[in-house]
Parts: structure tokens; C-alpha cells; sequence
């Protein structure tokens, strides 16, 4: 049998009510999605795991197999030749390099000192805790990764705006966006009661508003900084409560809009469809 990595998940269920998970592996040759029945949520494998298929069942292109003919193995270590086919987080090299090039575009000391302070201490929780449980950098440290894509095109998208945008309101609005995801979710992408109690968007929001006030910021960049946070989803069918009104909300959005995206194409296998995109996936 051969040998294959986990390098997605998504926990489902069928119009019964039974639980079963769709997961995306790989091995040196190729990539697919394969539906396995009867998993519980709680149950193995994830993210980073061997697994082994005794028996794929192909119907209209999709593969399947209940759980007694899939092999679950340990988590890959880094001597493992599967090891890399999984996205791992960025270094703390590149995290700070980032950030270190896009204060030389920065004025506001106040918020520098802001923006420097939680770029150190948000690197190691993000770097542990995915961006999602399905669809966009859903696994451990993709947070880290997604945050960094937003502020990495930053660099570039900045300097080539003719306008008077006020780059700290977007460094911040990205460094804290997802912050509340460390509640939403568990290192293993397991959902936790903050997401529908709270949800990322207030929990992000709250915290930076509650940071930014207590470095007494004026009120009036704090509302246009939170807004941005506010916005960042774009559309209220997408969650957003409140539709982005500045031109850095707007880049905001957009960024992660691109990072989000282009991710979930990255992980699906060619001739997906991707609900979330509404279209197929050609590789």
C-alpha cells in the first residue's frame, strides 16, 4: 500500500447524521481528496499524519473508503521524505524582516511601538494554531502564514499607491484580523465554543481596541484602526459586520481576500470543486 500524508482536513456529515471527514493527502506523485466514513471529529488522523488505503472506492471521480480500510500512522518527522508536502510555518527570520521593512514606511511612533511589541509576542501563538479547519490555511502555524502573505504584499502594494494611507492602521488591522482564531480553534483545528459565542472578528477587535487604549491612542484613529479589523471580510454574506469605508479597510480586505484564496486553491486537488470559490479547481 502506499504511503500518504495528511495535509487537510474537514469534518462533515451525511444527511443521516453519520460523521465522516474529507481529506486531502499526498504522496511524491500526486495529490487528492478522498472521503472517509464513520470518523468522528475527534477522532484521527490529522494534518501531518501517514495514512494508508487499503481499498479507494472511485464513483464520478471522487474516492472514498470507510474507516476500516484506512491505516492511520505517526505524525512525520522531518526525516521523513512526506515531511515537506505539508506547509509548515515561517521562520521567525522572515516574520521579522517583514515587519522590520514595513516600519521604514511608518510615522506614528505611538503605533510603532504598538506594532512592534505584539509582532514579537504574536509569533510563537500564531505559529502553533491553523487559520482555519477547512477551506484556507488549516493547519498548525497557518495562521502565522496567512498573516504574514497580508503583510508581506503589503510591502509591495504600499509603495506603489499614489494616495495618503496611513500604512500603521493596516500593519496593526492585519497583525490582530484572525488574533481571535487562537479562541476559535485548538492547535489541532478543533473548533472551540468562542466561535460561536464570540467569534474572531470581535475577539480581534476587542483586544486591539483595549491594547490601543491603553496606550491612550486618540479615539478617533482607534475607531478608524478598529474599523479595518471590523471590515476585513468584505461583505456582510461573508460575516462581516460592517462593510470596509476607509481605503485601509479596503486593502485590508482585499489582502485577505488574496492570501485566502489562492491558499484554498493550493490545497485542493486538481479538478476540485471548491464550494467556497464556486468553481472548479484546474491545476
Amino acid at each position: 500500500m502506499k504511503e500518504f500524508i495528511v495535509i487537510g482536513r474537514q469534518n462533515s456529515t451525511t444527511r443521516q447524521g453519520s460523521p465522516y471527514v474529507i481529506l486531502k493527502v499526498a504522496d511524491a506523485e500526486e495529490q487528492f481528496t478522498v472521503s472517509v466514513w464513520d470518523v468522528a471529529p475527534d477522532m484521527p488522523p490529522v494534518p501531518g499524519q501517514l495514512v494508508r488505503f487499503h481499498n479507494l472506492r472511485v464513483f464520478n471521480g471522487n474516492r472514498s473508503c470507510p474507516l476500516a480500510d484506512m491505516v492511520i500512522g505517526l505524525e512525520a518527522d522531518e526525516a521523513h521524505p512526506l515531511y515537506n508536502l505539508i506547509p509548515r510555518p515561517i521562520s521567525q527570520e522572515k516574520w521579522g524582516k517583514t515587519i522590520e521593512h514595513l516600519l521604514t514606511y511608518c510615522n506614528d511612533t505611538d503605533l510603532v511601538r504598538i506594532i512592534v511589541d505584539f509582532a514579537d509576542k504574536l509569533y510563537k501563538p500564531y505559529s502553533e494554531y491553523p487559520a482555519a479547519t477547512s477551506v484556507h490555511h488549516a493547519y498548525p502555524g497557518g495562521l502565522l502564514n496567512h498573516t504574514y502573505q497580508m503583510l508581506h504584499m503589503l510591502e509591495g502594494l504600499y509603495p506603489c499607491l499614489p494616495y495618503e494611507i496611513k500604512v500603521e492602521r493596516c500593519i496593526l488591522a492585519i497583525i490582530f484580523h484572525d488574533y481571535g482564531k487562537v479562541y476559535e480553534y485548538n492547535r489541532q483545528g478543533d473548533t472551540q465554543p468562542d466561535m460561536y459565542l464570540l467569534g474572531h472578528i470581535y475577539i480581534g477587535a476587542h483586544k486591539l481596541q483595549n491594547v490601543l487604549e491603553q496606550q491612550q491612542i486618540d479615539q478617533g484613529e482607534i475607531k478608524r484602526i478598529i474599523h479595518c479589523v471590523l471590515a476585513h471580510h468584505g461583505q456582510r454574506e461573508f460575516g462581516s459586520p460592517v462593510l470596509p469605508c476607509t481605503q485601509e479597510a479596503s486593502i485590508v480586505s482585499y489582502l485577505d481576500n488574496i492570501s485566502a484564496k489562492v491558499d484554498c486553491m493550493e490545497g485542493a486537488a486538481d479538478g476540485d470543486y471548491v464550494p467556497v470559490l464556486g468553481t472548479h479547481v484546474i491545476k
